[in-house]
């Protein structure tokens, strides 16, 4: 098996290099309107903005941002193959603009513009983001009624193109088994509120660049992308920054493409990709582990599981399960023009499988499951 990751540098207003309906998933996380951090790139597009936000005016700034928004969300509608999912990471705005305090709700803005091209809302979730604010209110204190609530989360909508997905071949039901995710880990990926979602630096991307991108957790990425697609299809991040969804994709052996209208942002993605298989394979290799010692702790408790996995040996909850592969990502080569990598996978399962399992599906300690911060 093998991907391809490639990276454009140009608006993604204009995706002319990304094929009609050739995208499967969507995993991204544009500008926040009416976030002070991203007025300078909102502005450089539309001078409205500027001379807006120079007023006072926060509506209308809002307004212009959301435009340059709606026209990358119509460019996302006609890559999208028929039932693809697009998740989009998005947090509401608070803002004082001429001395008053509000809400600029982009969440519901972006998902009014979804609706109105006939996209199905899904159930969203709510990344409950972990902060070290001591002070959590905003406003006048303890006095009514000027005092604020102090927002910490985040929304990732999720929306479907058309109908939803089949899987009719023979071929497409056996991909879609392998990409199986663990009971455990449906209980948890499926809940409507992420609360553990964090990222911590490994140092793949140096810290001011990623603070500048405002990049999302590799393992919110990860996520999504599990349990959105299957492997090989096609992830798309029109909002790419240093790269996230795309080395996301790579480590679950999707094929990804990625937008950047900041050029300097290109080669971080790039030296980020490239430094991705170790990590990748450590990180799979700690999913497996993680299962594993969780069945072994399930079985002691509750008895025998019913199924076994059919690559690894060590049961699982249900049949569904027993398919599941996770490929060891043996190489990585860049393409002529360096804007393309290609990522070779083994179907070997026991590249997968470290120290904590055994022949016969006895298991120690899981390793910690490592964390990767883009």
């Amino acid at each position: 098996m093998q991907t391809t990751a490639k990276l454009i540098c140009g608006p993604a207003q204009s995706m002319g290099g990304i094929a009609d309906e050739s995208v499967d998933l969507i995993v991204t996380s544009p500008p926040y309107p009416m976030v002070e951090m991203w007025d300078e790139i909102f502005a450089l597009q539309d001078g409205r903005i500027g001379e807006q936000l120079s007023l006072g005016n926060g509506q209308a700034a809002f307004a212009f941002m959301h435009e340059l928004l709606d026209a990358v969300w119509l460019e996302c509608n006609r890559v999208m193959k028929p039932g693809a999912i697009a998740c989009i990471n998005i947090g509401d705005a608070t803002r004082t603009m001429d001395g008053d305090f509000q809400l600029y709700s982009n969440h519901s803005r972006i998902l009014s513009s979804f609706l109105g091209q006939g996209f199905a809302a899904l159930p969203d979730i709510l990344w409950r983001k972990q902060t070290n604010a001591p002070n959590k209110f905003m406003g006048s204190g303890m006095l009514p009624v000027g005092a604020y609530v102090t927002y910490e989360h985040e929304y990732i909508l999720v929306l479907r193109k058309g109908r939803r997905r089949t899987f009719t071949t023979a071929a497409e039901k056996a991909k879609r088994r392998e990409s199986a995710f663990f009971w455990e880990e449906r209980n948890v990926w499926f809940s409507d509120v992420w609360l553990d979602v964090k990222g911590t630096s490994q140092g793949l991307v140096d810290a001011p660049t990623r603070e500048r991108s405002a990049a999302f957790p590799f393992e919110l990425a990860y996520r999504l992308v599990c349990m959105f697609s299957v492997k090989e299809d096609v992830v798309l991040d029109p909002f790419a920054g240093t790269g996230t969804t795309l080395a996301a994709a790579l480590t679950a052996g999707r094929n990804s493409v990625g937008v950047e209208i900041d050029e300097t942002l290109v080669p971080v993605a790039q030296n980020l990709l490239h430094s991705t298989p170790p990590a990748a394979n450590e990180y799979n290799r700690a999913r497996l582990a993680r299962h594993a010692e969780w069945a072994s702790v399930r079985t002691a408790e509750s008895g025998p599981l019913k199924y076994a996995s059919r690559h690894y040996g060590f049961p699982v909850m249900t049949a569904q399960e027993q398919d599941l592969l996770l490929n060891e990502v043996t190489g990585i080569a860049g393409e002529a023009d360096g804007m393309a990598l290609v990522a070779q996978y083994s179907e070997d399962p026991k590249g997968m499988v470290g120290e904590f399992l055994s022949a016969d599906g006895t298991v120690g300690k899981a390793p910690q499951m490592l964390p990767i911060d883009c």
